[in-house]
C-alpha cells in the first residue's frame, strides 16, 4: 500500500527534507522502511498499515513544524517520532484533559521551545500552575531544559527578578580535589548542564549580562540555609543527591512570590549508601499538599536520542 503526503509549500518541504535531502535516510531508518521524495510530496510504498500510519503523522508534524521557521534535524526528528510513539504505547485516558502544546510554546528571542510529548506539557503546566514542581526521571527527558527555558522567559519577560541556579555540590563516584578560582568557577564543573540548556536558547553574551546585572545566580545548595527567597525563580539540579535535611533546608526557602523547580533521576544517586536522598523522601512525605505538584518522565519520554532511550531501558531490566 502506498501513502503519500503532498506539501504545498515547496520551501517547508525542502526543510523537512533537509539539506540534500539528508534527512529521508534518517526517517527511513527510524521507521524502518523506504521513503520516496517525487516532485511536492513524500511517499511511503510498504505493507505495514501502522508504518503508513506513522510515517503520515510524522510527516505532518514536521511541516508544521516547518511551517514555524524551525530548522528540521535529527533532533528534532526523532522527539517528534518519540512522542508519536510514547502516544501510541501510553494512549491518553479519557479522564486526563487534552493540553495544547501551543498554550505552552516558550519564546527567546529568535528560538522557541515546546513539549514533545504528552508528559513535557504536562510537566509545563504543573510549572505554571503550582509553586513548587517536582520532575523526576532518566536523563534525556528534558527535566532540565524546560525548566532552564520557562525560568529565562519568566525573567526576560520581567514577570519574576531572578533565576538561581542550585545544585548539590556531590561528584559522580570520583572526587575532582582542589578547584581553583572564585566560586563561580569552582562551581562551574558542577553547573555547566545548566549552562549549556541556557546557551541552547541565548547568546552567552546575552547571559553575562544577565549575570552581571544580578538577574542570574549561581546559589550552591550548603549556602542557601539563612536566605529567604523572593520574586525567583529557583532551580535544585540533580536533587536526587540532596540529603533528607538539605532538602528540608532548600524548600524552606521560598517566598510567596518564588517558585521552585526540582529535578532529580532517583536511579542515579551519588550519595554515601547509609544516606537517605532528600528527594526520593520529599516525594513520600509530600503527596497531595496543595501548591506542589509531582511529574514522572520514563525511558518512553526521552527525546534525546535512541541511544539514551534504549540504555535507559537496559538498565531498567538489570536493576
Amino acid at each position: 500500500m502506498s501513502r503519500t503526503v503532498t506539501f504545498e509549500d515547496q520551501g517547508i518541504l525542502s526543510i523537512v527534507c533537509g539539506a540534500n535531502d539528508a534527512n529521508i535516510p534518517y526517517m527511513e531508518n527510524l521507521l524502518d522502511t523506504t521513503i520516496y521524495l517525487r516532485g511536492d510530496s513524500l511517499i511511503y510504498d510498504g505493507a505495514n498499515e501502522s508504518v503508513g500510519d506513522m510515517f503520515c503523522a510524522l510527516a505532518k508534524k514536521l511541516e508544521a513544524l516547518a511551517a514555524e521557521n524551525s530548522p528540521i534535524t535529527e533532533s528534532e526528528i526523532f522527539m517528534e517520532y518519540q512522542s508519536l510513539l510514547s502516544n501510541l504505547q501510553f494512549p491518553k485516558s479519557q479522564e486526563e484533559p487534552e493540553i495544547e502544546s501551543g498554550s505552552y510554546v516558550i519564546n527567546l528571542g529568535n528560538r522557541s521551545v515546546f513539549p514533545k510529548s504528552r508528559t513535557q506539557k504536562r510537566y509545563l503546566r504543573s510549572i505554571s500552575d503550582s509553586q513548587i514542581t517536582f520532575a523526576v526521571g532518566p536523563a534525556g527527558t528534558g527535566k532540565t531544559f524546560l525548566a532552564v527555558a520557562y525560568c529565562l522567559a519568566q525573567i526576560i519577560s520581567g514577570k519574576r527578578q531572578k533565576l538561581i541556579l542550585s545544585r548539590p555540590v556531590v561528584e559522580a563516584g570520583e572526587s575532582l580535589g582542589f578547584l581553583p578560582g572564585d566560586l563561580a568557577q569552582k562551581l562551574n564543573p558542577y553547573l555547566k548542564p545548566l549552562y549549556d540548556s541556557m546557551e541552547f536558547m541565548i547568546s552567552p553574551q546575552m547571559i553575562k549580562r544577565l549575570e552581571d546585572s544580578d538577574m542570574i545566580e549561581i546559589a550552591p545548595l550548603a549556602y542557601m540555609r539563612g536566605r529567604s527567597l523572593h520574586h525567583a525563580c529557583i532551580i535544585l539540579d540533580e536533587a536526587q543527591n540532596t540529603t533528607v535535611e538539605q532538602m528540608k533546608m532548600f524548600l524552606t526557602r521560598l517566598g510567596e512570590d518564588s517558585s521552585a523547580i526540582i529535578t532529580g533521576d532517583i536511579t542515579q544517586t551519588d550519595l554515601p549508601r547509609n544516606k537517605v536522598s532528600g528527594l526520593v523522601h520529599a516525594m513520600s512525605i509530600l503527596q497531595g499538599i496543595e501548591g506542589i505538584s509531582f511529574v514522572n518522565f520514563h525511558s518512553q519520554d526521552v527525546v534525546r536520542s535512541r541511544i539514551v532511550q534504549r540504555i535507559v531501558d537496559a538498565y531498567e531490566k538489570n536493576k
